[in-house]
């Protein structure tokens, strides 16, 4: 499992990639959530595209992500390029009903932007 975290403009994206499976790394994933909270990231579009599978500790980890950052007032966050499998995973604890979601990186972008715009945020 590898997450690696870039800023494009006003959007800090966390691009994940391989297997996250129960009892993965949880020292890794604290350490990478503690670096996104650091940086006080308003805009944050997760990437699983590259991701096969997840277990429940990477699902705890996007649901912290994603309450860390919706806490805020101008907070934004969305997911993008769930395979199958993990869409499943998504769906079938409800998360998918919560968690915004998009099928390509280009429609994240546009859903956080929408979002700013709609609720008067300062981009």
């Amino acid at each position: 499992m590898l997450i690696t975290i870039e800023r494009q403009d006003d959007v800090w994206v966390l691009r994940l990639s391989g297997r996250f499976a129960a009892g993965a790394d949880i020292e890794y994933l604290r350490a990478k959530s503690d670096e996104v909270r650091s940086l006080n990231c308003a805009k944050v579009l997760v990437d699983l595209c590259d991701v096969p599978s997840m277990g429940s500790t990477a699902i705890g980890f996007v649901v912290g992500l994603y309450s860390s950052v919706t806490k805020n007032p101008a907070g934004r966050f969305v997911m993008v390029g769930a395979v199958p499998r993990v869409r499943e995973v998504f769906d079938l604890t409800r998360l998918g009903e919560v968690i915004p979601s998009a099928s390509d990186v280009p429609g994240g972008m546009a859903m956080l932007h929408r979002a700013a715009s709609a609720s008067g945020a300062i981009s």
